[in-house]
């Protein structure tokens, strides 16, 4: 039996029974084979899909999201096999939305965010990620647009294991209010996601089929007019 990529389902852990692929279905995994399963499946399902993902991760978020002019939002620069939100930042910057980048410290630090808009250099940093140049200022995002492997409806995220993010949104948690929000592909999805008690929740996860208001703790401590669920 095939997966429809070249695969075969049934050697695939994060395939059910049923051999169609979605969310894992077998015994629970620790976050190292999790993380381990979740990236060679992300790098498969995403392979020549990255452009048409990242046009419908645009659609969905903006649909169930609308963010006012002067709303500061953290986004990313895609590495690996992430989709690129380059057009999504454009699209932000466009509606009046001021967007900034991450910027890594070192390790065990949590992370800065710089401005940046469409035409501003970037440099390569940690892991070969751009980022902003010195120069330019510091934000405090209201919306940060977090990269993952895998994430759960109640808002679990399995990252790359640096903790960069988790440290990062407890920070902004403690200071005041953030949206977490996780971009990915359907298929990214588990039932549950493995989880430390130093993990950050999500409160949406943005895939290309729908937009998800996570049920966890950080959802169910954000007011409920903070979004609205499209």
């Amino acid at each position: 039996m095939t997966n429809g990529r070249g695969g075969s389902a049934l050697s695939d852990p994060l395939v059910p029974a049923g051999g169609r692929a979605g969310p894992f279905a077998g015994p629970a995994l620790d976050k190292r084979d999790a993380r381990r399963m979740a990236q060679t499946r992300r790098a498969a399902m995403l392979a020549g899909e990255k452009h048409g993902l990242a046009a419908a991760l645009s659609h969905r978020l903006l649909a169930a999201m609308p963010i006012a002019p002067g709303e500061i939002v953290a986004g990313y620069a895609a590495i690996r096999d992430e989709a690129e939100l380059w057009p999504l930042l454009s699209r932000l910057h466009e509606g009046g939305a001021v967007c900034c980048l991450p910027v890594m410290q070192g390790p065990g630090l949590p992370l800065l965010f710089r401005r940046w808009q469409p035409g501003d250099a970037l440099q390569p940093a940690a892991f070969g990620v751009p980022e902003p140049l010195p120069d330019a200022p510091i934000l405090r995002p209201a919306i940060v647009l977090a990269p993952l492997l895998a994430f759960d409806r109640a808002g679990g995220r399995l990252g790359y294991g640096a903790g960069f993010y988790d440290r990062t949104l407890a920070g902004l948690r403690r200071d005041g209010t953030v949206i977490a929000v996780g971009l990915a592909h359907s298929g990214q999805e588990l039932p549950a996601v493995p989880t430390d008690d130093h993990d950050q929740p999500l409160d949406w996860v943005i895939t290309e089929r729908e937009a998800i208001r996570c049920t966890g703790p950080a959802a169910a401590a954000r007011p409920d007019e903070a979004r609205p669920c499209a």
